[in-house]
């Protein structure tokens, strides 16, 4: 006599030949391979917390004493933001492997490598580019030193220079020869207008100092 149970089965209308329970068993052991492939592959919900590239986030830097609220990628560069998303172009693109110091801006009055530094990370933190130097329209004391000294050639790494100076000079504003020529060697100059540099440093040392340290 066939059990009620299977009689049951076969009415529930799951097609030819394929019963309620067949059904069950065929979709659980479905979800368990799933599950076992997930966890052989790493998947899952590990998967689920990497932010991808193309995911924008909310961000919001402060910039020369301004608060900038935009959305960016992950991955993009506090050097290409700067630049392409804010217009501050004083900020030069060399060799974007922290390598020439031309991106060089302060972050929390320390030079950095905008290059090598996204602008996720640059959150919170108190940023200065060249721009950030100037009086309206009149150079900072950097800015003139370099100026004055002819501290520069094609002028491309100037920028970077002169910002790794600052920070240089908000830290020491009274450096010796040795602590300017290793601050600033961190920069290069392909025109090789070192000597000129250095002297500009210097020259600046004396102007921010008449100025009672003011930029």
């Amino acid at each position: 006599m066939k059990n009620d149970h299977d009689h049951d089965e076969k009415k529930t209308g799951f097609g030819l030949g394929v019963t309620r329970r067949k059904f069950l068993k065929t979709m659980g052991s479905g979800a368990a391979i799933a599950a076992a492939s997930d966890a052989l592959t790493g998947r899952g919900t590990a998967e689920a917390e990497v932010i991808k590239p193309e995911v924008i986030v909310k961000v919001n830097l402060f910039i020369n004493g301004l608060r900038r609220s935009l959305v960016v990628e992950p991955r993009w560069s506090l050097l290409y933001v700067l630049r392409a998303k804010l217009g501050l172009t004083g900020t030069k693109v060399g060799c974007e492997r922290g390598e020439c110091g031309a991106c060089t801006v302060l972050i929390d009055e320390v030079p950095r490598y905008a290059c090598l530094t996204l602008a996720v990370e640059a959150q919170e933190t108190q940023i200065v580019t060249l721009e950030g130097l100037m009086h309206g329209e009149r150079l900072g004391a950097v800015q003139q030193a370099f100026l004055e000294q002819d501290a520069f050639q094609c002028g491309y790494c100037t920028p970077g220079q002169i910002m790794s100076t600052e920070g240089l000079l908000r830290r020491d504003p009274t450096p010796n020869p040795d602590e300017i020529r290793r601050a600033m060697s961190g920069n290069l100059c392909r025109c090789g207008a070192y000597a000129h540099i250095y002297k500009a440093v210097g020259r600046a040392a004396k102007l921010k100092a008449a100025k009672g340290g003011v930029s």
